[in-house]
């Protein structure tokens, strides 16, 4: 459906944020941010000035673009009535400096056509060897889910029946294997379960607070994802804890702070508070402190807990910016995604600036926003699986941090 709530009609990209043709998904497996562009939701060439979606494609770019990002392509879709020109799409290459092409990863082109890869290959002079490495052709839906989770993505319902499709015409020996069911969560699952459910401790921020802290870029790059999936094998059956210094990949730890935030079946500022976080920028200056400490305490108490902890991690990310380049804008921008999403779970560009001003805000008012008698309150719970009560989490993190930033 059309329509982007959060950006007023007068706006200058209004027109172009109400089709959301581009979409931003969280992080994918490797911890890189996720841009979606859907061709099918382009309108035809005389309804849409492709300059200006070229402008708004930048303008979302222009917030990750310094740390390891993932596009996906959405080919399907794509007609003779709503493509753009050859010329456009030549200009559109170039437009894009080494500052786009530097940290993508990998640009993932789904339900590629003839066409798409006769046009790669005219466009092949002018394609960096480099940027040609990074080209990914994906046959069917479920061969995403080595690189994203799939319920992660908004994936228009024309380009799920195109995939349908496809898979009804091949034979069954020829198809790819279907995504598994979700199995029940393990006993002592960590991740992809609610907080409330959580029996077992992990300490990726203690592990960072004494080694990584000075580490420039620290949350902006991407980890090994076979080791990803082996650290949270080992946390979600119970085994000892990760040691990560024991790793080679220093910015492993802070990967797996991030998958495990968006893992969380509903997001750690839950949906409730959804429509007051992204309106929130048209708080009056002198009254955000009083709104947030508002929004922040009406949390449960796991996620109030959670939350707490977590941004007093940050602040001392932050203490140490002038080395790791790691300010509260910066790491709002990495964060702001992993903290809000919507019921649908992908968001506009529309949407992302909200979430992430209000993250920064948070960081900025930490120490005035966490002041009050909630955050003495110990996250202790147990009997959801017949298990004795436990400390959660992220508030075992906290448990070990400085006390900067408590009343």
């Amino acid at each position: 459906a059309e329509g982007s709530p959060h950006l007023p009609w007068d706006h200058p990209f209004y027109d172009i944020a109400r089709h959301q043709i581009i979409e931003v998904a969280g992080d994918d497996n490797f911890g890189r941010k996720v841009i979606v562009f859907n061709a099918c939701r382009m309108p035809p060439q005389h309804q849409l000035d492709h300059h200006k979606l070229l402008m708004y494609l930048k303008g979302t770019l222009d917030q990750y673009v310094e740390s390891d990002y993932t596009l996906i392509y959405f080919h399907h879709g794509l007609t003779s009535e709503n493509k753009p020109s050859l010329s456009w799409l030549r200009d559109a290459y170039r437009e894009f400096d080494r500052k786009y092409k530097k940290n993508i990863k990998a640009l993932y082109i789904v339900h590629p056509t003839m066409f798409i890869k006769t046009l790669l290959i005219l466009f092949k002079p002018i394609i960096s060897f480099k940027f040609g490495r990074k080209l990914n052709y994906v046959s069917y839906l479920s061969e995403l889910e080595d690189v994203v989770k799939c319920e992660q993505l908004v994936i228009p319902a024309r380009v799920k029946e195109y995939d349908n499709k496809l898979r009804a015409s091949l034979k069954p020996t020829s198809l790819p294997p279907v995504s598994p069911p979700r199995s029940p969560p393990l006993p002592n699952q960590v991740f992809g379960v609610p907080l409330e459910l959580q029996v077992t401790s992990f300490d990726t921020c203690q592990c960072q607070r004494h080694y990584s802290l000075e580490i420039e870029g620290i949350f902006r790059r991407s980890a090994n994802v076979t080791l990803v999936k082996e650290i949270q094998l080992r946390y979600n059956s119970g085994r000892k804890p990760v040691n990560f210094r024991e790793m080679e990949d220093v910015h492993l730890a802070a990967v797996i702070l991030k998958k495990f935030l968006r893992e969380l079946p509903e997001p750690l500022l839950t949906y409730q508070l959804y429509n007051d976080i992204v309106n929130f920028a048209s708080v009056p200056s002198d009254s955000q402190v009083t709104v947030m400490k508002t929004l922040v305490e009406s949390l449960p108490e796991e996620n109030y807990a959670a939350l707490r902890y977590l941004i007093t991690f940050l602040a001392q990310v932050t203490a140490n910016s002038d080395v790791n380049k790691m300010t509260n804008s910066n790491l709002a921008v990495v964060f702001g995604p992993n903290l809000l999403w919507g019921r649908d779970n992908a968001m506009s560009l529309s949407a992302i600036g909200p979430i992430n001003n209000f993250t920064q805000c948070l960081l900025d008012q930490q120490h005035l926003v966490f002041n009050g008698t909630r955050g003495h309150l110990v996250w202790r719970h147990g009997g959801a699986r017949g298990v004795p009560p436990q400390v959660s989490p992220l508030p075992e993190w906290a448990a070990r941090a400085p006390a900067r930033g408590r009343p």
